[in-house]
């Protein structure tokens, strides 16, 4: 399948990207305290699956994309709630989350018919 390297880069960016931005967001770009927030510590679950989606693991892709969804749950709540910096940041991990989610289930789906 054509579509199966470019679903597992597009799945592996989104991931990265998440990770990154669940940091830079809640040390540097607007953390709930000025000294930085323990909120940081989000970005610790994400790394679970970093591992096998770089791998291309399907049993992966599977479980992780319905990870994925806590971080959308909390994208979509913080866009609402929070102002500012914060809630453009939210609606980021929105948008990476829905990435990743994608990328995940078609992934797993495409490569189901490959095994």
């Amino acid at each position: 399948m054509k579509a199966l390297p470019a679903l597992g880069v597009g799945a592996a960016c989104s991931l990265i990207a998440l990770i990154i931005l669940c940091l830079a967001w809640e040390v540097i770009l607007a953390p709930l305290k000025a000294s930085g927030s323990l909120l940081m510590l989000k970005a610790v679950p994400l790394l679970l699956p970093l591992l096998g989606i770089l791998k291309g693991r399907r049993y992966t892709y599977q479980w992780a994309s319905m990870f994925i969804l806590l971080y959308f749950t909390e994208g979509v709540v913080r866009a609402w709630s929070d102002t500012g910096t914060s809630a453009q940041l939210a609606l980021i991990e929105v948008v990476l989350s829905l990435i990743f989610f994608v990328c995940a289930i078609f992934y797993a789906k495409l490569s189901r018919n490959s095994a």
